[in-house]
C-alpha cells in the first residue's frame, strides 16, 4: 500500500518565520547550483495553524505548496481519547487535504483532550487491547473520511502505564497489521522514551520493520537534573543529539532512503542554521545507502549472528 507521496528527501516544518526564505531558495528540480544552501526535499505543516479560511497563513502556503509537497502533521486528532477523535479537526482537514492536494497525512499514538477539555500536549495511552481497538477504530475513521492511509507517530514518554499488556513495538505492529496505516518512526522520540524509561535505545530502533515506516522524524530535545536522575522533555527546540544521529544511521542504513523531516518547533532558529541539519541528515544518508556500507553492515550483522 502506498503509505504517501513524498519524496525519499529530506524535508522541514515550515514556520512562519522562514516563509520568504524557502520562497527565496530554488526548489531541488530547480537549483541554481552558485547557491550555497540546498533547497529542503519537501515541508510539513500544522494543519491547525491553517484552519481559518483565507488569510496571509494561506497565501504564504498556497504560493509554497506550488512548488514543494506538503505533509499535514497533526496535532489535534486526539486518536486516543476515549470519548473518540476530534472530529472538528478531521473535517478542516479533509478540506485542507483537497485544497492543497496533500502528500502525506499524520497525527500521533497519544490522547490530547475528552469530551470537555483540549489539552497543549500529546499524552501517553495504555498498551492493552482494549485501547488497541479503540485506537484502530479511530484511524479507520480517519482513513474513511479522507480516502487515504495515514501515518501514527510513535510518541514522547515520560512515564509507564502498570495495566500495559504489551510494549509500544507489540502495540504499532498490531495497529499497521489491523488498519494497514503507516508510521512516521521519529528517533528523537526513542531517545527520549528509552532513557527516561530505562529501556534499550537500539533495541528498539533494531525491532521497528522497515515496511512500516512512511517518513522519519528528526529532532533535539532538553535535559532536565532532577534527584531521581535525567529527565529528557521533548522540545524541539535545539540540534538534534549526536545519539539520535548514530541512530538514525542505524536505522538508515537497513531501510534505505526515507522521507525525513528535520523538526525545530521551539526556539526557531535561522534558515541557514536549520539548512545545516538538513545538510546533515543528507550527508548521513549518503553514506549509509552508498552500497559499500550497506553490504559492510550486512556482514557485520552475519559475523555478529554466527557469534
Amino acid at each position: 500500500m502506498m503509505l504517501n507521496t513524498l519524496p525519499p528527501l529530506v524535508g522541514i516544518g515550515l514556520k512562519s518565520d522562514h516563509f520568504q526564505a524557502v520562497l527565496d531558495h530554488p526548489t531541488l528540480l530547480d537549483q541554481d547550483k552558485t547557491n550555497n544552501i540546498a533547497p529542503a526535499g519537501w515541508l510539513e505543516v500544522h494543519p491547525q495553524n491553517y484552519f481559518g479560511d483565507g488569510g496571509p497563513p494561506h497565501k504564504w502556503l498556497a504560493a509554497i505548496s506550488d512548488l514543494y509537497p506538503i505533509s499535514f502533521h497533526s496535532v489535534g486528532l486526539s486518536l486516543g481519547s476515549a470519548d473518540g477523535l476530534n472530529q472538528y479537526d478531521l473535517d478542516m482537514i479533509a478540506i485542507l487535504c483537497e485544497r492543497y492536494e496533500a502528500a502525506s497525512v499524520s497525527d500521533h499514538l497519544s490522547f490530547s483532550g475528552n469530551a470537555h477539555d483540549r489539552f497543549a500536549d500529546l499524552l501517553p495511552i495504555s498498551y492493552t487491547y482494549e485501547s488497541l481497538d479503540h485506537f484502530c477504530k479511530q484511524i479507520d475513521i480517519v482513513q474513511t473520511r479522507l480516502k487515504r492511509p495515514m501515518l501514527i507517530e510513535n510518541p514522547s514518554r515520560y512515564l509507564e502505564y502498570r495495566n500495559n499488556e504489551m510494549s509500544e513495538i507489540e502495540f504499532i505492529e498490531r495497529i499497521v497489521s489491523k488498519t494497514g496505516c503507516g508510521i512516521i518512526f521519529d528517533v528523537n522520540n526513542v531517545e527520549v522514551s528509552c532513557k527516561n524509561l530505562g529501556e534499550d535505545c537500539k533495541a528498539y530502533v533494531d525491532a521497528i520493520n522497515p515496511d512500516w515506516v512512511g517518513e522519519m522524524h528528526l529532532a533535539g530535545h532538553a535535559i532536565e537534573d532532577h534527584d531521581s536522575g535525567e529527565l529528557r522533555i521533548d522540545n524541539h527546540g535545539s540540534p538534534i543529539t549526536d545519539y539520535t544521529w548514530q541512530l538514525f544511521k542505524c536505522f538508515i542504513t537497513k531501510s534505505g532512503p526515507k522521507p525525513v523531516l528535520i523538526e525545530w518547533d521551539s526556539d526557531i532558529p535561522s534558515y541557514d542554521i536549520l539548512m545545516a541539519e538538513v545538510q546533515k541528515a543528507r550527508n548521513v544518508i549518503d553514506t549509509a545507502c552508498n552500497p559499500a556500507s550497506i553490504s559492510a553492515a550486512s556482514q557485520t550483522r552475519v559475523h555478529h549472528n554466527a557469534a
